[in-house]
């Protein structure tokens, strides 16, 4: 009978460390993807001047091309915000963040 018990209370055990160990690596993915303001400030900057060159090589169609897909993404980012419950100034920041925070791995 306590063998019995004893596996199950090393399931439960093995339970709780897979579910421990998840939330860990879940954690430790989300703090390496975070990103704030400054770095989606960066973003942008640097997708303006991609813009300037990409202009000055092939001219405006390409430019508003690639404009309107950070456009798109942005206008995407903010409608799911605003779904999930974001409103106002700062379902615009958090799109703001999602379209352009990639200025972190610049």
């Amino acid at each position: 009978m306590e063998h019995s018990s004893e596996r199950e209370n090393s399931e439960g055990s093995a339970s709780s460390r897979y579910t421990r160990d998840m939330q860990q690596e879940r954690h430790a993915l989300r703090e390496a993807l975070r990103s704030d303001l400054p770095a989606a400030h960066m973003g942008l900057g640097v997708t303006i001047i991609a813009l300037i060159v990409v202009a000055s090589f092939s001219g405006p169609r390409w430019t508003l091309i690639i404009a309107g897909a950070f456009t798109a993404w942005f206008i995407l980012a903010l409608t799911v915000i605003h779904i999930g419950s974001g409103r106002g100034w700062d379902a615009i920041r958090r799109a703001y963040i999602a379209t352009f925070g990639w200025g972190n791995w610049i």
